[in-house]
């Protein structure tokens, strides 16, 4: 499994060979971390199968396991976070940075790492009196101090500029590198010198730092979480009198919930899949009973897609499974290299709503709407969206030439649906564990791994000690860098909220003329611009907050627009130029995306007319409810 979130542009720096040498310097330095991620992330799973046999089994639920799993949780997202800046893994975007003159580059690197060192040198003195601060709270069954919970912040915070310092001074030149240091202080000077004035530009601010801040550290390459961290901090600290100390309160808030705890159980999942094989099982079994028909590896994929994603709930998983099984046998059928790419990354956006969906848990948890009723919806929402892509495949395959596809027997067929079958069970395992209130979604995700784990010993080879523990620690980078820019947008959504401007954008909505009807086309036009530039839990997690009450007060069903927004949200992230994600395909696809780039837009135009028949008719949406 690709460890990047979304994206082989998740860098810090470019992937040099002087930098590749000091993370291997560093990698001594950072085994104890990987140790202890690997550590925690085996407490968590074992604990909550522990209290789920407790529960269901012995009809004695474990009160404290709740209490341990969230200390343990933040700690691996914090030691993840760290992991991930050394593994090079933090989402940021590249499209700009990569196209600057090869002079200008180590400028302007210099200025991405400065800023992120600004932020973490800013926030660690609050982060240590928050811990402080938290002495005093204890927690309810364990009567254990909250500060052994929350010294997991500084600890990270402490970690990742240790990180930052050292690939700065060892891989930047030192010009640059001064003269970015330079103007990061220059420009924390000029605000804290204008403190007095900047609060009587009222809303201009959130201009100024929420939106201007963020759009520069953005296109300088600075990873996603600290352009948001920057722009929350700096506003806060040059135009309020707010206390600082609340932005380590919002991400702790943020990054904590117990909810959150089956987003790296789930990306551990998605390991296993990779690693045991069963993805590929069910890429085989389809290929058998379809794959003979005109447009039949297409369907392949695109089913695939959809069965895969209900195991992985990551895209890039999901693509790197399928790909190398059908690709050849396509290519063999005369499909061409950038169709199939279209495909792929049209499907991938398809399946996303496909439980366990990390988009949804995530979403759930952000915006207070039911997982269980998210998890329902998202089968039959990614299959309208399904039935339009197959409609275009068979269309575009009207000339294919099948003369040498044969109809696989049917003892043939019997042996691959014996392999496939355990694989093919498991995502409806998911969605009825948790669709029925058998298991929340965080528990179902860590009977899920073990059930994949049980299976690929016994069915697909299974995974050696030394695999297991590789894929724990990726687990923990990514689960790191996905959940540092959840904590940091929920302390920039607290900011936006703060300034006054929701209220205002609230009036607006809600007064334009067509109502819900004109409210949902802003919503898909704002998430498809905002999919494209920001990634797709980075746009959900800065908007769902102020969009959702709008939504409310329109008399929108919160199932039916968390599918309108998820939807257009991962067509956004596959669209050309800048959707992160269509890159991501071209590589699994091996691709050029300038050839890529004309031939998707057909299907993103299949895609959009499947999110207009979402949003116009809500009982898509609702009828799985």
């Amino acid at each position: 499994m690709t460890p990047s979130a979304e994206t082989e542009q998740s860098l810090v720096l470019p992937n040099t060979d002087q930098e590749q040498a000091v993370r291997r310097q560093l990698s001594a330095l950072m085994m104890p971390l990987e140790a202890l991620s690997a550590l925690l992330m085996i407490v968590i799973i074992g604990l909550l199968l522990t209290a789920v046999l407790t529960r269901y089994v012995f009809s004695q639920p474990l009160i404290w396991v709740d209490e341990i799993v969230s200390l343990s949780f933040i700690w691996v997202t914090m030691i993840g976070a760290a992991l991930a800046m050394h593994r090079n893994e933090h989402l940021r975007l590249t499209i700009v940075v990569e196209r600057l003159p090869t002079a200008w580059r180590p400028y302007v690197q210099g200025f991405a790492l400065a800023s992120v060192g600004a932020f973490l040198i800013a926030l660690i003195p609050y982060a240590l009196e928050y811990t402080q601060e938290e002495w005093v709270i204890r927690t309810p069954a364990l009567d254990m101090p909250n500060a052994f919970r929350v010294a997991a912040i500084p600890f990270g915070l402490t970690a990742m500029l240790a990180v930052v310092l050292t690939y700065a001074s060892r891989t930047i030149p030192i010009r640059p590198l001064l003269i970015a240091a330079a103007l990061v202080g220059a420009l924390s000077a000029l605000g804290f010198g204008l403190s007095d004035v900047l609060p009587e530009l009222g809303s201009w601010n959130m201009l100024i730092f929420l939106v201007g801040i963020v759009s520069v550290g953005l296109v300088a390459g600075v990873p996603i979480a600290f352009c948001f961290g920057l722009g929350a901090l700096s506003y806060l600290a040059f135009t309020t009198h707010v206390p600082l100390l609340i932005v380590v309160g919002r991400m702790d808030e943020g990054m904590s919930s117990i909810i959150l705890v089956s987003v790296p159980i789930f990306v551990l999942l998605g390991c296993v899949l990779d690693a045991t094989g069963m993805g590929k099982a069910i890429v085989d079994f389809l290929g058998t009973l379809i794959g003979h028909l005109k447009a039949g590896m297409s369907y392949v994929l695109l089913g695939s897609l959809f069965i895969v994603s209900g195991i992985s709930g990551s895209k890039v998983s999901d693509m790197a499974t399928v790909a190398p099984a059908l690709f050849p046998e396509m290519k063999r059928r005369g499909n061409k290299p950038k169709e199939m790419v279209a495909l792929l990354a049209t499907g991938a956006a398809m399946a996303d709503t496909v439980p366990p969906s990390i988009v949804l848990i995530v979403l759930g948890s952000v915006a207070g709407v039911s997982i269980a009723g998210l998890f329902q919806s998202g089968f039959v929402v990614a299959g309208v969206l399904l039935l339009s892509l197959l409609a275009l495949a068979r269309w575009k395959a009207r000339h294919e030439q099948t003369e040498g596809a044969k109809r696989a027997p049917v003892k043939v067929m019997w042996r691959f649906l014996v392999l496939a079958a355990p694989a093919l069970v498991l995502p409806f395992l998911i969605r009825s564990a948790v669709g029925g209130g058998v298991a929340t979604a965080t528990e179902v995700s860590t009977i899920a791994v073990l059930y994949a784990l049980v299976i690929g010993q016994v069915m697909y080879g299974g995974i050696g000690l030394r695999k297991f523990y590789d894929m724990l620690t990726e687990t923990a980078a990514l689960s790191g860098a996905i959940l540092l820019i959840l904590g940091a947008a929920s302390a920039m959504a607290w900011a936006i909220t703060q300034s006054g401007i929701v209220q205002k954008l609230s009036l607006f909505l809600t007064t334009l003329p067509g109502g819900q009807a004109a409210f949902l086309a802003v919503t898909v036009l704002v998430f498809l611009i905002l999919g494209c530039l920001l990634e797709g839990l980075p746009a959900v997690l800065l908007l769902a907050p102020i969009m959702f009450p709008i939504a409310k007060k329109l008399g929108i069903n919160d199932i039916h627009y968390s599918m309108v927004i998820v939807c257009a949200m991962n067509i956004g992230l596959m669209m050309p130029p800048i959707g992160v994600g269509f890159y991501v395909a071209c590589r699994i696809g091996d691709a050029k995306p300038d050839e890529v780039m004309m031939a998707i837009w057909p299907y993103l135009v299949a895609l959009l007319l499947g999110v207009v028949l979402i949003a116009a008719f809500p009982i898509i949406s609702t009828i799985a409810i």
